[in-house]
């Protein structure tokens, strides 16, 4: 029988669990080690199928004896000892497994086919097999594993989002407790996210924390703000120099003796100290090491008290020369800052004129005519005559017309209340001429005549009014300034003709038409281009006839 070298198989996994199989297994598909269904069957020379991983385990080490043989009480050497260059692959019996019916055996999965199609496409990649979490060793879902590893593992490794450092999960309170790049909110003053690291320095310079004097050494119980330091400074002075006084008595007061002699005691910045004349001198001396001890004592004290106080001093310098160097600083930024703001309105102005100036032109233009004949639509009639009424906009103007491209420039005013003899009674309805920019090309004084009129818009009979400019008035003159004076019929039409079911106002909206009678307009513009054309002629002719 022809051998062949076991390691050449592929199988690292043992049999295949009985509960796979959809059918009852029998023995003959049983591992005689693992006891479970032959995975990659291998026939031992007694006989004996093994799982190829159970097989190799066993013989690992060397030959084994077989103990199936033994429980058979069939046990024969060399025939029963199992021994790797001996074994065969089984693959009769491998084929016979592949093809016995199975089953899912994971909770909830539905999945059924062969055992061959079991190893190759189902085995370890069901979702719903449960397999234990490498990390926390709890039994989870395959189609779970990501979000738990992610979201729900005790024992996932996190980064913190401050500091980037790597901890555990469980230890995610403990290393916000200690993270100095973890954000803290300040109490006094509510500003948010200051750096652990920072918050000291904060904390220091928060103008709504409080610390404690700096003469809390020496007793002062007070708490202040940062920024009213110097104010407490100022005003406890003197309790403050109490309170150095009882310091500098307490660490070690001198008894007073009574004078006996010629000496005499003088007090010295606070501190009883005798001072005896030369004569009597050598009374003293027995006295002098104690004295000398205490005063050296009350030095040091002293000593100490005005270097913390110079400390302070130059403390305080330094805070109010930074101070007095930043309200420079802020005072030059505040006042560029003024000088950008004015320059900025001055330019939103500039630009609101030009805006207000391009939307005049634009209406100017929506609603202009070139040939003398102009209807103007007068929407909101009721809302626009109670303004009127009321004194609010007691009149309003039309759009500008021309009598031609570069001709007169005109308009319409009108009082929807009435004015003059009119008021309260009429329309009164006026012509307006305007200064344009040819006016220096046309003939003064305006002598066309005008005819105004509001619209039946049943198209049936129109309120007309006409007149011919009074050439002697200043309203037809050429203008000197934006429009001259109005002129026209303050009694245009009589307000009732506009009330109830008028045909002249249909949906709150009326028209009125003006006409500019064009008449001698064009015989003089054309006089003038052949008076043009004519001297051009002569001035050419003359200036030939002197050249030849």
């Amino acid at each position: 029988m022809a051998r062949i070298s076991l390691p050449s198989l592929d199988s690292s996994l043992p049999g295949i669990p009985q509960s796979v199989l959809a059918v009852s297994m029998e023995t003959k598909y049983q591992c005689q080690q693992c006891h479970q269904v032959l995975r990659k069957p291998v026939q031992a020379q007694c006989g004996h199928r093994f799982c190829f991983h159970c097989f190799k385990l066993l013989t690992s080490s060397g030959p084994k004896p077989c103990e199936a043989c033994r429980q058979e009480e069939i046990y024969e050497e060399p025939q029963s000892l199992l021994n790797s260059n001996e074994a065969f692959p089984d693959n009769a019996a491998g084929r016979e497994i592949a093809s016995l019916p199975a089953k899912c055996v994971n909770e909830g999965c539905s999945w059924t086919g062969c055992v061959k199609e079991y190893e190759a496409q189902h085995e370890g990649k069901c979702e719903y097999e449960r397999v234990p979490c490498e990390a926390c060793r709890v039994l989870i879902l395959c189609s779970e594993k990501d979000r738990h590893n992610e979201r729900e593992c005790e024992a996932r490794t996190l980064n913190c989002k401050y500091c980037k450092a790597s901890f555990n999960f469980k230890e995610i309170k403990a290393h916000d407790e200690i993270c100095q790049k973890y954000p803290m909110q300040c109490k006094a003053c509510g500003k948010k996210k200051i750096p652990r690291e920072k918050f000291l320095d904060h904390s220091r310079s928060c103008a709504n924390s409080k610390t404690a004097c700096p003469f809390s050494e020496v007793g002062c119980k007070a708490v202040i703000d940062n920024g009213k330091h110097s104010d407490h400074e100022q005003t406890s002075v003197m309790d403050h120099m109490r309170l150095i006084l009882a310091t500098v008595l307490s660490t070690g007061k001198l008894p007073r003796p009574e004078s006996h002699g010629p000496g005499e005691w003088q007090e010295d910045s606070g501190l009883g100290l005798y001072r005896a004349p030369e004569e009597g001198a050598t009374a003293t001396a027995d006295a002098a090491p104690g004295q000398t001890c205490g005063l050296d004592r009350k030095v040091t004290a002293l000593e100490n008290i005005v270097c913390v106080l110079n400390r302070e001093v130059e403390r305080s310098s330094l805070t109010l020369e930074a101070f007095s160097r930043q309200h420079r600083l802020d005072q030059e930024k505040i006042e560029n800052l003024s000088n950008k703001v004015r320059q900025l309105e001055r330019t939103l102005t500039m630009r609101d004129l030009q805006l207000a100036e391009t939307d005049q032109t634009l209406r100017e233009l929506q609603f202009c005519t070139y040939d003398g004949v102009f209807v103007w639509k007068i929407a909101d009639f009721s809302r626009r005559r109670q303004d009127a009424v009321a004194g609010r906009t007691p009149a309003m103007f039309s759009p500008a017309f021309y009598s031609s491209k570069y001709g007169y420039k005109m308009c319409l005013r009108l009082y929807l209340n009435g004015d003059g003899t009119g008021r309260g009674t009429h329309l009164s309805l006026f012509f307006v001429v305007m200064r344009g920019k040819c006016d220096a090309l046309l003939k003064w004084p305006f002598s066309q005549k005008v005819t105004l009129m509001l619209l039946d818009q049943n198209n049936r009979e129109h309120i007309i009014d006409a007149f011919r400019p009074d050439i002697s008035s200043t309203s037809f003159q050429r203008p000197i300034s934006e429009m001259n004076i109005a002129s026209g019929c303050p009694l245009f039409c009589p307000l009732a003709k506009l009330a109830g079911k008028s045909s002249y106002l249909r949906d709150d909206t009326i028209f009125i038409k003006a006409i500019v009678d064009l008449t001698g307009i064009m015989d003089a513009v054309s006089s003038r281009l052949k008076r043009r054309v004519t001297i051009r002629l002569l001035i050419s002719t003359q200036f030939k006839s002197q050249h030849q």
